[in-house]
């Protein structure tokens, strides 16, 4: 198996080390790994690609790249210029550090990774390590998803969860939840949350030089989204696995907008 690693964190970020060690397992002794990242931290950019100016792609190892891009950006060089030879047949995305479920699947880099392999015509995962106090005490915050994502991807390719007649745009979104690898409870197959009354907000700073600024900052991340959901699974010590479509059309409200506008 040939598979795509990127990430939104960075070329040198730790999660993606923990990525790879993922997918050389999956990808099997015959397999390839290839890793085309950002050369600098992309989160927050979504499925942003740099339609307006070049990104320049430099080769660190064998099989490693850094683009100056989002993770989609890398994704497509991978693609159409890394592996030129041969189509990956998976693309990994993460291992994120922070969680992307609830509302923060909208804004991720990582997310946005995953969805434009979809886009593609690829299967693809987006994976996260949900963090809090229980993760700072371990001596690796990532051991959750180190120590369970071999097993959860996995089930999803051994289980067929790409149907040929039903894979259009279809890719999945991870999260491990925030507590050691021992105390992980399982997997749930839950909805994408939304944790009530926590937004993202700009916080105002001065420089020296007087200048006004503003930080973009994040809600609480520890609010529960209620069962079914992927934060409410977390916070349970469950692995969250919600299939995703990069389709924003609210289906549930066609007929009644339809009905409304007749």
């Amino acid at each position: 198996m040939r598979i795509l690693i990127t990430n939104d964190d960075g070329i040198n970020a730790p999660g993606l080390k923990a990525l790879h060690e993922i997918a050389t397992e999956i990808a099997g002794p015959d397999g390839e790994v290839w890793t085309v990242a950002p050369a600098f931290e992309q989160s927050g950019v979504g499925h942003c690609i740099s339609y307006t100016h070049p990104m320049m792609i430099s080769e660190l190892a064998p099989r490693a790249f850094a683009a100056e891009g989002s993770p989609a950006d890398c994704v497509m060089a991978g693609i159409y210029d890394v592996m030129t030879h041969a189509r990956p047949d998976l693309v990994l995305s993460g291992v994120n550090r922070g969680n992307n479920a609830g509302q923060n699947a909208l804004y991720s880099g990582t997310i946005g990774g995953a969805m434009e392999a979809a886009l593609q015509g690829i299967p693809a995962i987006a994976m996260s390590q949900f963090l809090g106090h229980r993760t700072q005490t371990l001596a690796d915050p990532f051991e959750g998803a180190r120590a369970h994502g071999v097993g959860v991807i996995r089930t999803l390719l051994d289980k067929g969860m790409w149907d040929k007649d039903d894979d259009y745009q279809l890719f999945y979104n991870i999260n491990f939840p925030p507590c050691s690898a021992a105390d992980v409870k399982g997997k749930q197959v839950v909805t994408q949350g939304w944790r009530p009354g926590s937004y993202f907000g700009v916080e105002p700073h001065h420089a020296p030089n007087g200048r006004r600024f503003l930080w973009i900052k994040g809600g609480e991340q520890h609010v529960d989204s209620g069962p079914g959901t992927d934060v409410h699974a977390n916070l349970a010590d469950f692995i969250s696995i919600t299939p995703m479509r990069a389709d924003l059309t609210a289906h549930d409200r066609i007929a009644d907008l339809q009905a409304r506008l007749a």
